[in-house]
């Protein structure tokens, strides 16, 4: 019933159109190119073009009115407007240049989509619904990227893993904790929403200038404030406090967040009880200093503190069959106490010699400090439940399968320092683009592992899974008493990385039909110390190509093509195995991409729609296996795997409801290892099926009354099995992932509908709302606890819930 309701749900949504009275459009020059803060006023409401020239305005309905478009290059132009119904209107006017004709400009939007990137909506990933709304959940609606586990904010891009994917912030990278095994220990996300412009997704065949990674690329730009603003949200979840400002005459930007979060609400809908209250904390600022018109510094600033104090109490799982069902009970003692502290600061400097010729030089240090403590005891009761409806015990445990306990121990700890320079420049000609760097990086880990697990059951010890066989009980086993599982290490690590590219870009015309190509070259030279064992010096060179044309058709439509090396030098995590040993031979995973694309924007209903398919083939060698568990991803370090990936992805975005732009995804995705020669599997991240729909919508006679829905399938993934195990043994698939979360919001205020007066006078935005997770209370589930019958001695994988539905209240507003 919950699959039927989550379907239905999909068709109303997307064949009501609401009426409106919202002017939008895009400002162009003489040569078509979009113009960047053009002034659009109508009476006392304004607002301003975004950097594709796009704007949006309401005016009244059946009132004549005059618009007033102004720019300081340019002549201002203005129109009258009669809104005789309540349907969008679109006006897209061309100013002219007050001076002299400006030398050509590269229209930016043509230049990302030939570069295969998708330009995401900076308001959706604010305004987007989710337990970790922000940048990422965005990703997560996009064809080709997934992720199974709502309180994580890690995903999985066409078959990579979590560690696969390049993430910028302002040019610099940044990196995710070391230790963290579960979704909930997460917190938050490094990327502050808030302080976001710009937001570049690309999931795969991705330029040489983006570093060494298999996956993909996220490139997040913050801004540099025009106005003094202060931003603030808040929630049953937590808050965030946002100010941006400019000073000293304009030479100072500077914008800082601050964020606390609390995901009590989410534990506590979880099927384990326990006292858990789970918070994080993080402050980011980023600076900039103008010297002159050539030359500025820039600050990027971090403090994250993550504290995870987690005592389950008890739990109690039904499962199995209709016909056998068969139940869980589970009550602990004990506790965890894990601590994340992460500092992060990167000082970059900006040289203009002139409009041709950029160079920019940057220092940055990551330092993260973990700690995972616990000492975890649990007594379990597997049970047959009485299914016979006219039994008197109808609905309890009448016989047990298992008795056992199980007592989990940690005592790790973790420091790491990543330091690197890196100096960067880009050359233009004409429409011809040079780009070159060169990046040097150490990084020092220190890694204390004590980690043990003692299973028992019915008062024997279970030995580990490659101990020799016993016949207890029935005959007596003389040997000690050891883990079934026992790691303690202690790893010093250092790795010294060198790195650079150089690339060719270039914009031109055959015949009557733009062209975009870009050719660049990688090369990585690294080496590893560690535990005093020295590794030799290894280079990997990566050669990568794009091409796009856009052809002088009537219908709009842009063809690419893209691929070339990718490889990934080993981190810290790759360089462990599943004992805690260190391999400072690990190479690098390498990959060969292809990847063919096509957008095609066209008008339905006469409002904008664009279409995008991407078909790709990765091509994997010296793969490093893994498995995973929950966000814990536990390597091989041999390199002794090979594996490919395969697949289609189809986006349809535009204005299904006019003024709202939305979208609905779909992807198909097949990626399978042979590891050491065993055979092809599936790998951990093979999701076949991923359909995604992000959808906004209002109500007709009050479209200030905003509705935003987020929808999510997903089919399982394989996965499941026990850690320790043994993939070729562990091939079944999770249950399907079917989410839907709804949002609800009424404007109060904003930059369409200003106060003059009155107390909505004091804010620039206002907002209130509603949002409800999970609607349809669907049991996800993203692993297995393994229990023991001791009759038939097999185990059973207990699927672990997730989240279920729940209800948040939030506030946002400006001044």
């Amino acid at each position: 019933m919950k699959k039927i309701c989550f379907f239905l749900l999909l068709i109303p949504s997307l064949l009501v159109a609401q009426k409106t009275t919202i002017l939008k459009g895009t400002v162009r020059d003489s040569k078509k190119n979009p113009i960047e803060k053009v002034s659009i006023k109508v009476g006392k409401i304004g607002t301003i073009t975004d950097e594709n020239g796009k704007y949006q305005i309401r005016i009244p309905f059946k009132e004549e009115v005059t618009l007033f478009f102004s720019h300081v290059s340019y002549r201002t132009f203005s129109k009258k407007f009669t809104a005789k119904s309540r349907n969008a209107i679109r006006f897209s006017p061309i100013l002219s240049l007050k001076t002299e004709q400006l030398d050509e400009i590269v229209i930016k939007d043509h230049k990302k989509k030939a570069q295969g990137f998708t330009k995401i909506d900076v308001k959706k990933a604010i305004n987007i619904v989710g337990p970790n709304a922000g940048v990422e959940n965005v990703l997560m609606t996009l064809p080709g990227v997934s992720n199974n586990n709502e309180l994580s904010t890690q995903y999985n891009v066409r078959g990579g893993n979590f560690d696969e994917n390049l993430v910028y912030v302002n040019g610099i990278e940044v990196y995710r904790p070391f230790l963290i095994r579960s979704g909930q220990q997460e917190g938050l996300s490094f990327i502050n929403s808030n302080m976001v412009q710009n937001i570049n997704f690309s999931a795969g065949g991705f330029q040489a200038k983006y570093g060494d990674k298999l996956s993909s690329v996220l490139d997040i730009t913050y801004r540099n404030p025009t106005e003094t603003a202060t931003t603030i949200d808040a929630s049953l979840l937590g808050a965030s406090v946002t100010f941006e400002g400019n000073f000293l005459n304009k030479k100072l930007s500077t914008i800082t967040g601050v964020r606390y979060r609390d995901n009590s609400l989410f534990v506590n809908s979880k099927q384990i009880e326990t006292n858990f209250r789970p918070r994080f904390t993080d402050v980011q600022t980023y600076l900039t200093y103008d010297f002159s018109e050539k030359f500025s510094l820039n600050f990027l600033g971090n403090f994250s503190l993550n504290n995870y104090n987690y005592q389950p109490l008890s739990r109690r799982t039904r499962f199995g069959t209709v016909a056998e069902p068969l139940e869980l009970i589970v009550y602990y003692s004990g506790q965890e106490r894990d601590k994340y502290l992460t500092m992060f600061g990167a000082l970059s400097a900006d040289y203009n010699m002139n409009d041709n010729f950029k160079l920019t030089a940057t220092a940055s240090r990551y330092n993260t400090q973990e700690e995972e403590h616990f000492d975890i005891a649990a007594q379990y009761n597997l049970g047959e439940v009485d299914a016979n409806i006219g039994s008197e015990n109808f609905g309890e445990v009448e016989f047990s399968q298992g008795i056992g306990s199980q007592l989990n121990h940690a005592r790790n700890d973790l420091d790491a320092l990543i330091t690197n320079f890196q100096i960067k420049g880009t050359i233009k000609k004409g429409k011809t683009e040079w780009s070159f760097g060169v990046k040097y990086q150490k990084e020092e880990i220190k890694d204390r592992i004590r980690e043990w697990e003692i299973i028992d059951s019915l008062g024997f010890s279970i030995r580990p899974p490659s101990h020799a066989a016993n016949n207890e009980p029935y005959e007596p086993f003389e040997g000690d008493i050891t883990a079934y599982q026992n790691i303690r290490k202690d790893n010093e690590v250092s790795i010294n990385r060198v790195s650079g590219f150089v690339q060719f870009n270039q914009r031109s015309f055959w015949s009557d039909h733009e062209i975009f190509y870009n050719l660049g070259v990688r090369a990585h030279n690294w080496s590893v110390l560690g535990n005093g064992i020295q590794s030799k010096n290894k280079t990997i060179v990566s050669p990568r190509a794009q091409f796009a044309i856009k052809p002088n058709w009537e219908k709009d439509m842009l063809f690419r093509i893209s691929g070339g090396l990718y490889a990934q030098p080993p981190s810290y995590r790759e360089l462990r195995n599943f004992n805690g040993d260190i391999n400072v031979e690990v190479k690098a995973q390498k990959s060969i991409h292809y990847v063919a694309g096509m957008d095609y924007s066209f008008d339905m209903w006469q409002r904008p729609f664009k279409l995008t398919t991407e078909l790709y083939y990765k091509d994997l060698s010296d793969v490093n296996a893994y498995t995973i568990d929950n966000v814990r991803i536990r390597y091989r370090a041999d390199n002794v795997t090979t594996a490919y990936a395969h697949g289609l992805d189809v986006r349809l975005n535009g204005e299904f409801v006019p003024g709202n732009e939305s979208w609905v995804s779909l992807g198909y995705l097949k990626t399978e290892e042979n590891i050491n020669n065993q055979g092809t599997i599936a790998r951990p991240s093979d999701q076949r099926i991923k359909f995604g729909i992000l959808f906004q919508d209002y109500v007709p006679n009050l479209p200030d009354l905003k509705a935003y829905l987020n929808l999510v399938y997903n089919t399982g993934l394989p996965g499941g099995s026990p850690s320790y195990s043994d993939p070729y043994n562990f091939q079944q698939r999770l249950r399907d992932y079917k989410r839907a979360d709804l949002g609800i919001s009424y404007v109060f205020t904003d930059v369409n509908k200003r106060y003059s007066e009155g107390w909505l006078s004091n804010f620039k935005e206002l907002t209130a709302g509603l949002e409800l997770f999970n609607m349809f209370d669907i049991q996800n589930s993203i692993t297995n606890t393994w229990v023991r019958d001791v009759y038939s001695k097999t185990q059973f994988g207990i699927p672990n819930f997730m989240t279920g539905r729940v209800l948040n209240f939030k506030i946002g507003m400006k001044f």
